[in-house]
């Protein structure tokens, strides 16, 4: 991909970091090709989808397995 470096993000977390964050991302994606840019996208999903698919409360993870499911059939579908 891109040797972008990260940026440094305070502890604070201000809306100057949201910015610095947000040139990032711009910087690295501008020099992608469209395949490494969805390698990029569906590695970011399937973190993210790993972090929700364990919730500690019951109601939330059947939500969320619900919904994981009825994106699921979509992908199946497509």
């Amino acid at each position: 991909m891109t040797d972008v470096p990260k940026p440094e993000i305070s502890p604070a977390f201000t809306l100057e970091d949201i910015r610095k964050i947000r040139d990032w991302n711009h910087e690295r994606r501008k020099v992608m090709t469209p395949q490494e840019f969805r390698e990029c996208r569906r590695r970011n999903a399937e973190r993210v989808l790993a972090l929700l698919e364990k919730p500690s409360d019951p109601a939330v993870a059947a939500e969320v397995q619900r919904r994981l499911d009825s994106v699921r059939k979509h992908k199946k579908a497509s």
